[in-house]
């Protein structure tokens, strides 16, 4: 299991991911707001963001999710093969950064990553809602921000690894709301049953079980 995180490395990998993750922004978005003038783009809710963000940072569930399209839909090769890359390699323990699990399922104060970016001019956060009631957070990524994660892509090669990985996340994802992505984690049991304020344990070996079990399959088929 990787080690904690600093605040650049979240701010870092939050950078990667708001960048694959965002949907195009409309008018209504940003008219009469100067700070979005430059936004190309934003996330919507927290929930969905700190959903996605589980997935980039616990390998294992992401490579479960990959087996789970692969045999619940056509039983496309490059599902298997991109969770036999994760899986066969050592990125499970080494790229794995837990969660805590709360109401709303995984989660992480990401504050402090996100003022990074925001102090930076790379992002913006939005809240919807009064004091003491927000009901939605979005996240705006900026042309800055944009402009900076193709620096990182070029110049720092480790980084880069976020942006691959991510994207990889919001293919997953593509299509599901917040709220199913949620329901998708707690199918989980692992995840299901970890008590609130507790950070949420691997499924290595049951999803490397599970591979080998699919592949196991495919040797007996070709047979």
């Amino acid at each position: 299991m990787g080690g904690p995180t600093t605040r650049m490395q979240d701010a870092v990998r939050l950078l990667m991911l708001i960048n694959e993750a965002v949907e195009p922004v409309s008018g209504k978005d940003i008219a009469g707001d100067p700070a979005l003038e430059t936004a190309i783009g934003v996330v919507r809710t927290q929930v969905r963001l700190q959903k996605l963000d589980f997935w980039v940072r616990n390998p294992d569930y992401l490579a479960n999710e990959l087996l789970t399209d692969y045999v619940n839909g056509d039983q496309d090769p490059a599902l298997l093969q991109m969770a036999g890359e994760i899986l066969d390699s050592e990125e499970p323990e080494l790229r794995r950064y837990p969660m805590l699990r709360y109401l709303f399922g995984a989660y992480e104060d990401l504050e402090d990553a996100l003022a990074v970016l925001r102090q930076a001019d790379l992002m913006v956060r939005r809240k919807k809602g009064r004091p003491g009631h927000v009901v939605q957070t979005n996240y705006f990524l900026l042309q800055a921000g944009r402009e900076m994660v193709a620096r990182i892509r070029t110049e720092y090669e480790d980084l880069a690894w976020y942006s691959y990985r991510s994207a990889l996340v919001v293919q997953l994802a593509s299509g599901q709301g917040a709220t199913e992505l949620k329901d998708r984690q707690y199918i989980q049991e692992e995840y299901l049953q970890t008590k609130n304020g507790v950070r949420i344990p691997s499924i290595t070996d049951r999803a490397r079980v599970r591979l080998a079990e699919i592949r196991a399959g495919l040797e007996g088929e070709s047979a």
